[in-house]
């Protein structure tokens, strides 16, 4: 939305400087994006006066003329009719930059004869299209800056530009009116009154209005009035240089008028050349295939059930949106009909993303205008085109009504300081409401119809507290209760933070990714199924809730990995999802490694990652949120793990609590990783949380007496898992075997095929008496005994 600050003043009477306002409106929530200064592009052209002009003597069309200026008499060759004797003259000088011509003006010879600078025109300063000559005027001193002569003379093509953001929850803003209302309530100024006297109509129009019945849903109310005898043409100049200021080019002078009030007061408005119309006109819904030429001399087709403005031919307006060309207005239109109408904001923003047309007035209606100022804007505009073009007016030709957008809220002036924290005074808190146009009965505050944002109590607070400015807020600490404060983290909430700080201690970089994937990298990962598509995407890229954490951190990989860092060490904590249902999601940690990791070793090289390294810091985490120390490793990962280098860490074959492994090489392929890749999730919620934290130290266990290994090596099928083993040699003796650990595994040799030799170690740890030779025989029998039985295998020989 931009406005010049004297369009700002016509409507605010105030005489805060340009700073003031700019931060009062940031302040408010209409955030400032940028104040222009136009007259900074003409600070260095100067006012001359001409002393002489002589015809160039080898063109006719070319004056040699004599300028005086601040740097004494210059020669510069001029091709301007009107470039003569006496008359005083804008002046580029060499070095110059002509915004209008985008050149820099320089000493040059034009047919022979020299020429220091440029006498200039109002186009080639971007003041106006005007350029049949160079600017007269009627008076000033020579060596005085032009645009200070603007200044002063002509403020209005120098004044300053304001571009504010307008946020969806405020269509009032989107008039200068709507502005000037917000910042008189901060007490930057007083509104200026803009009533408008209807102008008496002086015949009955021959033609009438109708609204289908299915269509005044999205059209509760359409007005008009015939004009006759207009004299159409240019607008006068003041018109012109508001909207050229703003960035919109003056057409004709029924068009501005309705760009004007358009940004002025909110309402859009169309003009139909009534001479073009047939017959009578009617509001209604498209059947659908309906084609129609728009404003933009573009060729729209209508779709079923989108609302147009028919005449008794063919559809002459999309509503709302544009207008139609061939109803439109041009110099020669001498009989206009000037439309103003209310139209549902849900049926505007359908239609123009629909047709894919962006104008001023579908930017409006589908925010929601003031439907009470719908008859009122139409005088308005009809009052202004009667005094600058003539004609004479019929009555008003109407159908439907207004509709009903009265309510109101109770005003608890004592919710301000519990919602926002600020202490204002109710009598200021009244008065605030009032001058944004609020009416208060009571206790109950009646919401103005231009303000569709305002819908609950907690609205009323959050105006009081805008104007009364958010950033007077003071920071005051919250009360706290006598003793020591109850903990307000979760036992989740602890296991969470518990392995983000692990894994990060662990060297890996933290990643937040979106919880939505695309259907290929969902489907990797048994995922993308309609259980967990979304309804309305934001992007193709982002169609499917994430069935895990990996896919998200290998797409993070591969963008690394095409701009050269190929060595990543990533994780995440987060939810990943079965369905979109309560329930259906369980929270994650999962790590990735890619590339290589650890120092050089003495060739310069560094070793790649494997699926030790994934396991170890799956067994660090675990460790960190307390889960039990002794765990299953079994086989049975998930697809995307490479099926012979990974596992699952169990309590029990059904109680997973963490998968880690080699990413899958199809994975790999699939999201355009570069490996090697291995990686661990751990499930944080599947870890036994215990039942009761104790708040003493555990007991103090220390083993005085001196622990035994013994190392066996047992020849086994190839088949047969180490695990198996492992366990079957911890339960010969659970009470003095504290650990068993595989050392070796050798394949091949005398020992056939089929066969693989598997070494463990056995660590024995007595509690009451030092264990002699024979315990020790004892248990060793025991434990060649149970593996044989388990696995079938025999001591090695």
């Amino acid at each position: 939305m931009k406005f010049t600050l004297s369009w700002l003043k016509s409507h605010l009477d105030t005489n805060a400087t340009l700073d003031e306002i700019v931060y009062a409106l940031t302040d408010l929530g209409l955030e400032v994006e940028g104040v222009e200064d136009r007259g900074a592009k003409l600070a260095d052209f100067t006012i001359g006066k001409v002393i002489s002009a002589e015809k160039h003597p080898d063109a006719d069309r070319l004056r040699v003329c004599q300028v005086e200026t601040d740097e004494g008499l210059k020669q510069i060759i001029c091709g301007a009719p009107n470039a003569r004797e006496g008359i005083t003259v804008v002046v580029a000088k060499p070095g110059v930059y002509v915004p209008g011509i985008d050149i820099t003006i320089g000493v040059g010879k034009i047919r022979g004869i020299e020429s220091f600078g440029m006498m200039a025109s109002e186009r080639e300063m971007e003041l106006s299209d005007e350029h049949d000559g160079i600017i007269e005027l009627p008076s000033g001193d020579v060596g005085d800056r032009f645009v200070d002569w603007l200044a002063a003379n002509d403020p209005a093509k120098v004044d300053p530009v304001i571009e504010i953001a307008i946020t969806p929850n405020r269509p009032d803003a989107l008039g200068v009116r709507g502005i000037a209302r917000d910042l008189a309530a901060r007490g930057l100024g007083t509104m200026i009154a803009r009533d408008v006297t209807p102008v008496a109509a002086t015949f009955a129009a021959d033609m009438a209005v109708s609204i289908d019945d299915d269509t005044l849903d999205g059209c509760p109310l359409f007005t008009g009035r015939l004009i006759r005898g207009v004299k159409n043409g240019p607008s006068p100049e003041w018109l012109q240089d508001m909207l050229r200021a703003i960035g919109l080019r003056p057409i004709n002078f029924l068009v501005d008028v309705t760009n004007f009030f358009t940004y002025d007061l909110n309402r859009p408005l169309h003009v139909f050349d009534a001479d073009k119309v047939a017959g009578n006109l009617r509001v209604h819904r498209a059947a659908g295939g309906e084609e129609i030429v728009a404003l933009d001399d573009k060729t729209y087709t209508l779709q079923s059930g989108q609302m147009v403005i028919s005449d008794d031919n063919a559809a002459e307006s999309i509503a709302g949106v544009m207008g139609g060309a061939a109803t439109g207005c041009s110099d020669e239109t001498v009989n206009v009909f000037v439309e103003s109408a209310y139209w549902d904001p849900v049926q505007i923003a359908y239609t123009g993303r629909a047709l894919k047309i962006n104008s001023d007035a579908r930017y409006r209606f589908e925010r929601g205008i003031d439907p009470a100022f719908t008859a009122e804007g139409l005088e308005h505009a009809v009052r202004m085109i009667v005094d600058h073009a003539g004609g004479e007016v019929s009555e008003v030709i109407s159908a439907g009504a207004v509709p009903d957008v009265a309510r109101a809220y109770k005003l608890d002036t004592d919710r301000v300081q519990s919602l926002v924290g600020m202490e204002i005074p109710a009598e200021t808190q009244r008065a605030t409401l009032e001058a944004l146009g609020f009416v208060l009965e009571g206790d109950m505050a009646h919401v103005p119809s231009w303000r569709p944002d305002v819908r609950g109590e907690a609205d009323l607070v959050e105006e009081v507290a805008r104007i009364a400015s958010l950033t007077k807020l003071v920071g005051k600490p919250m009360s706290r209760v006598a003793g020591v404060p109850k903990p307000v983290l979760t036992p989740m909430q602890l296991r969470e933070r518990a392995a983000r700080r692990t894994i990060a201690a662990l060297g890996y970089n933290e990643c937040v990714t979106y919880s939505f994937i695309d259907a290929d990298a969902a489907k990797v990962f048994e995922g993308g199924t309609d259980a967990t598509k979304l309804e309305n995407p934001i992007s193709s890229e982002m169609s499917h809730l994430r069935p895990a954490l990996l896919p998200g951190l290998l797409q993070a990989a591969a963008r690394n990995q095409a701009r050269g860092y190929m060595d990543l060490a990533l994780f995440e904590v987060g939810a990943a999802f079965q369905g979109g249902e309560p329930g259906e999601q369980h929270v994650l940690a999962t790590g990735l490694l890619v590339g290589h990791s650890g120092p050089k070793d003495l060739r310069g090289e560094r070793r790649g990652v494997d699926v030790f390294d994934a396991k170890a810091d799956a067994e660090a985490v675990l460790s960190a949120i307390g889960a039990p120390a002794k765990v299953q490793i079994l086989r049975g990962a998930p697809s995307w793990w490479h099926p012979g280098r990974s596992g699952k860490m169990c309590l029990g074959p059904k109680k997973v609590m963490a998968e880690f492994g080699e990413i899958h090489p199809k994975v790999l392929d699939a999201l355009d990783v570069k490996g090697p890749a291995v990686g661990f999730t751990v499930y944080l919620a599947e870890p036994p949380f215990p039942k009761a934290k104790s708040t003493t130290r555990p007991a103090l266990k220390l083993r005085d007496l001196q622990a035994v290994e013994r190392d066996f090596a047992f020849v086994v099928d190839a088949e047969v898992e180490a695990l198996t083993l492992v366990n079957a040699a911890a339960g010969a003796d659970k009470a003095l075997i504290e650990d068993v650990r595989v050392f070796d595994e050798f394949i091949g040799g005398a020992l056939g095929e089929g066969k693989k030799s598997l070494a463990v170690t056995v660590r024995l740890q007595p509690t009451d008496a030092t264990l002699t030779e024979k315990d020790i025989e004892a248990v060793s029998e025991r434990v060649i005994a149970k593996v044989s039985k388990a696995t079938g295998g025999v001591l090695r020989g």
